[in-house]
């Protein structure tokens, strides 16, 4: 590493002043000292260099060749400077904001598009708290949430993100072997732990429905979605799913229908507190979130 040996960085400044106004009573009410200590800083640099860099007139400074030398390059030092300090204190302060959902819809909903949330808001820094169970939303444990409900919730906003369907789904080959009998088939539950609003499951499905032979109380059983869709799509049963997170399998084949009928479900909202409507880092990501709906089916064409 190289070591700079530099004069005293208030001297450099006193003459650039005073060279720059030829006058050091006018470097002196801009760099608020006195005349007296804007020469007396000239005349040190002039001792640490062992040159002249002013020929002093009467009322006036005139640069010699070398004070005019070292002036450019000090003038254009210290306007990269300030330039520099003014870009930087310019920058936007950067906004942390978590947004709370469940790990299905983080995962397969919200992940693919996060990198237009960066395009559009470089300044925000996207917190996903993935979890079954609901969360405050008091600005600390999380800002907004994506919940799966009715959307009445005291004291929050609650926008409709879109509509679900549960549907039976499970691999091509599985509905091979075991046909249109439904009682054939081996079930995949969903148990989410925690007191998140539980999702219809097969036997709230078979009260609807009344499949005869159908035994809800039989089969696998995961708390991840994410786990129980795989083991539907390598063979192991049949699951209860919304059609909306699962586009990808149905469009090329991995998940198929194997017997109906399917259901509505709650909608999904996305749900802020009342008290930061106004925001602007929740309207960010409200405008972010609110967007990804629109574009659900291109994530399936």
């Amino acid at each position: 590493m190289s070591s700079r040996r530099l004069p005293s960085l208030s001297a450099l400044r006193a003459f650039e002043a005073a060279a720059r106004h030829e006058s050091a009573k006018q470097a002196a009410l801009e760099l608020s000292v006195t005349a007296t200590a804007i020469s007396h800083q000239v005349r040190g640099l002039e001792e640490a260099l062992g040159i002249a860099l002013f020929v002093r007139r009467p009322r006036q400074l005139e640069l010699t060749p070398q004070g005019r030398e070292l002036q450019q390059v000090l003038e254009a030092s210290f306007d990269n400077i300030s330039n520099t300090i003014r870009r930087l204190s310019a920058l936007p302060e950067r906004q942390a904001i978590t947004l709370t959902t469940t790990p299905v819809m983080a995962v397969r909903w919200l992940l693919p598009w996060i990198y237009r949330l960066r395009e559009s808001h470089p300044g925000i820094d996207l917190r996903i708290h993935a979890s079954h169970e609901p969360v405050l939303l008091d600005g600390i444990t999380a800002d907004l949430a994506i919940r799966h409900g009715d959307g009445r919730w005291p004291g929050l906003v609650a926008e409709k993100l879109f509509d679900t369907t549960l549907i039976p789904v499970c691999s091509p080959q599985l509905a091979q072997q075991a046909g249109k009998d439904a009682s054939k088939y081996p079930l995949i539950h969903f148990r989410p732990q925690g007191v998140f609003i539980s999702p219809t499951d097969w036997p709230g499905y078979q009260k609807i429905v009344q499949i005869p032979g159908l035994d809800v109380g039989a089969g696998l059983a995961f708390s991840d979605e994410s786990h129980a869709i795989a083991a539907a799509v390598g063979g192991q049963g049949v699951m209860l799913m919304s059609r909306q997170l699962i586009e990808d399998e149905l469009a090329d084949g991995r998940l198929i229908q194997p017997f109906g009928p399917e259901l509505e479900d709650r909608a999904f909202f996305l749900a802020y507190p009342e008290s930061r409507r106004n925001d602007p880092t929740i309207l960010a990501l409200r405008e972010w979130v609110m967007a990804v709906p629109g574009r659900l089916t291109e994530l399936s064409a």
